[in-house]
């Protein structure tokens, strides 16, 4: 997610007319009423940006929160259209599984045979028109002005029929008809929430709880996240953020209330970085896990792009050999002057993901061992046996949990992508486990709070290991997380860790931490 996302109370600073209503029929005063010579024949620039992102992320599988902001930031939008633009943009691809059934009622037809570019400008007038602050007549006069420069004026006579039957309507209206034509429950969640079918699903099956907490989950994604900063430990202190507030839950969290984060100091020369509070608490539990014999040797297996690599090598570079501090963000690297040989492998399978890692990896100092590696994690095991104390598994995963932050993420995986990536999984942290030496520890992590992600893996791989003579046994992870948080998580019951953004505020990360004996 771009770090300049905001919600979406966003008025169009060129239309400064009132809200429109979420239920029952539009005011008639805030109806197109404009003659065609009267209507804009060019598209407005923020609407033509977040259109132009809408493409790439289709055609090219690009992520929104890499094109949005360089584009952005060429185009010379900042400050209050910023803002607009990224509301819109990722507000479209948060929802566009609840307008696609809104658009194909109004339009009278099916959204298939409808041409990709058409559906996504009637996306990013269904956002104006029923979730942002932006007049009727502005949402729709607006988006017909970029139909007519992006698909010329044929089809943008189509958009300005349906959106004007769009505008027809408030969202609470829209949202029971939604409902209406569901045929159970699952495809009516999926509608008004905005999540394919199958996630709605997983996520039921991984709260086990009520449909109330269900609810909850899928509303919090599509939420913007906040942006979490983290104080790498021993590099910094807080007092070099005074623009930040506390973090709920880690001693290194800094929660930035807003502008960009590349734009300070300390985040460009690699002192702090940009890490959502619950990657950074399961880095810590690991991290601070405690152990017998040598502690100096640390691996991680899929390091990149690096921000739990850079936290690892803080700390162990911040520790003096003695308990963990309980704010590692007062205690400068530079305060213990003892001779360290600590060392930290970095191992990425790609190469670009390789090269993030060593720029996040930047302003670790010499004095720690810092070795980038690529190549295949699941071979590591074999090539370096019993060799290091603490093993962090970052797998590859489905990123259900960090929907917040790619909200195209959802429209692009399916069920088959589990099965693809459960054999990695597993490999994964097998190879760990035989790469670390007895008594030394392996934290599983995923981005996912999907059960064939989390807990199947974790019970298929102790029964693996120790078939292979490798046993291992299981640690309280929550009672690890609990050592570091800042304010207790009593929902965490062991012995493995899973995080929600509707109860912590964070993404959705999953943590187990086995022991190898």
């Amino acid at each position: 997610m771009s770090q300049g996302e905001h919600s979406g109370d966003f008025r169009d600073s060129r239309a400064g007319r009132p809200p429109r209503r979420r239920g029952g029929r539009a005011p008639a005063a805030t109806r197109s009423g404009q003659r065609p010579r009267e209507r804009s024949r060019t598209a407005d620039p923020a609407r033509l940006l977040a259109y132009e992102v809408l493409r790439a992320v289709a055609e090219s599988d690009s992520y929104a929160n890499l094109v949005l902001p360089p584009l952005m930031h060429r185009r010379g939008v900042y400050g209050r259209d910023a803002a607009f633009t990224t509301e819109l943009t990722y507000g479209t691809l948060r929802l566009h599984g609840r307008y696609d059934p809104i658009i194909a009622i109004a339009a009278d037809r099916d959204i298939r045979k409808l041409d990709d570019d058409l559906l996504d400008v009637l996306r990013l007038g269904c956002h104006q028109l029923l979730a942002m602050r932006v007049p009727s007549h502005a949402a729709v006069s607006e988006t017909v002005a970029l139909a007519r420069t992006v698909l010329g004026a044929g089809r943008a006579q189509l958009v300005n029929a349906v959106l004007r039957r769009v505008s027809e309507r408030g969202l609470d209206d829209w949202l029971t008809e939604l409902a209406d034509r569901s045929t159970g429950e699952d495809e009516r969640l999926a509608r008004l929430h905005s999540h394919p079918q199958w996630i709605v699903r997983s996520l039921r099956q991984a709260l086990d709880g009520t449909g109330e907490e269900l609810v909850e989950a899928l509303e919090a994604n599509n939420s913007p996240a906040e942006v979490t900063l983290v104080i790498r430990p021993g590099l910094t202190t807080k007092t070099d953020l005074p623009e930040t507030t506390r973090g709920r839950y880690a001693p290194t969290a800094r929660v930035l209330r807003g502008g960009d984060p590349g734009a300070l100091s300390v985040v460009r020369e690699g002192l702090v970085g940009v890490q959502d509070e619950g990657s950074q608490l399961v880095t810590l539990a690991l991290a601070t896990t405690p152990i017998e014999g040598p502690d100096r040797t640390w691996l991680d297996l899929c390091a990149g792009p690096g921000g739990k690599a850079a936290l690892l090598a803080s700390w162990l570079g911040a520790r003096t050999g003695g308990p963990a501090p309980s704010d590692p963000a007062d205690h400068p690297h530079g305060q213990d002057h003892r001779p360290r040989t600590r060392r930290l492998v970095a191992n990425e399978l790609f190469h670009h993901r390789a090269d993030l890692v060593r720029a996040s990896l930047r302003a670790i100092p010499d004095s720690i061992d810092v070795e980038v590696r690529t190549g295949d994690g699941r071979m590591v095991g074999e090539y370096e046996p019993q060799t290091y104390d603490r093993v962090l598994v970052d797998a590859p995963c489905t990123g259900l949990g960090a929907l917040r932050r790619r909200p195209e993420a959802r429209w692009r995986r399916s069920t088959a992508d589990l099965a693809s990536l459960a054999g990695v999984q597993r490999e994964l942290v097998i190879s760990a486990i035989e790469a670390t030496r007895i008594g030394g520890v392996v934290g599983y992590v995923t981005c996912s709070p999907h059960v064939a992600e989390t807990t199947f893996v974790i019970a298929d791989v102790i029964k693996r290991a120790a078939k292979l003579g490798m046993p291992v046994e299981v640690v309280d992870a929550a009672a690890a997380l609990a050592q570091v948080a800042l304010t207790p998580l009593p929902d965490q019951q062991g012995p493995y860790v899973q995080l929600w953004p509707h109860r912590h505020g964070t993404d959705a990360m999953f943590l187990a931490i086995l022991r190898r004996v």
